[in-house]
């Protein structure tokens, strides 16, 4: 793992959110986009060292939209940024990690992405973010 590339905090709308992160915060907001695939719409926020990701569902089917009904808003996941993704996810099934996702798929900014379930992490879920445009 190269860096924490993001931390993603689930809200019910990037639109109320937004106001505590750029206004009370003094944070400045980057980016807006929808994730179609993740289901979910994405504001990135530069906090200086490390992005802020708000990830509002799109609709009720949206893992976001589950995990807000059961544990409510916030953190929600730690992103590390990588290289050579496909290398690590298959290093860490040799070690008997559990992946939710043993091949990368497109994530925000053509990012290729892939998360490490929580049960092999001690509760806590990570994503692994490609950006170099490696591995399809």
């Amino acid at each position: 793992m190269e860096k924490i590339d993001h931390i993603g905090i689930a809200v019910k709308s990037i639109e109320d959110s937004l106001p505590y992160y750029i206004d009370t915060l003094g944070l400045k907001l980057v980016h807006i986009e929808d994730v179609v695939s993740e289901k979910v719409r994405v504001a990135f926020i530069d906090s200086g060292n490390v992005h802020l990701e708000l990830l509002q569902p799109i609709d009720d089917t949206s893992t976001i939209h589950s995990f807000i009904e059961k544990k409510g808003e916030g953190i929600h996941h730690i992103a590390f940024g990588v290289t050579s993704i496909q290398q690590r996810l298959d290093e860490l099934k040799d070690k008997g990690v559990r992946l939710i996702q043993e091949t990368a798929k497109a994530g925000a900014h053509g990012a290729q992405v892939a998360f490490i379930h929580p049960k092999a992490s001690h509760g806590v879920l990570y994503e692994l973010v490609d950006k170099t445009g490696g591995e399809k």
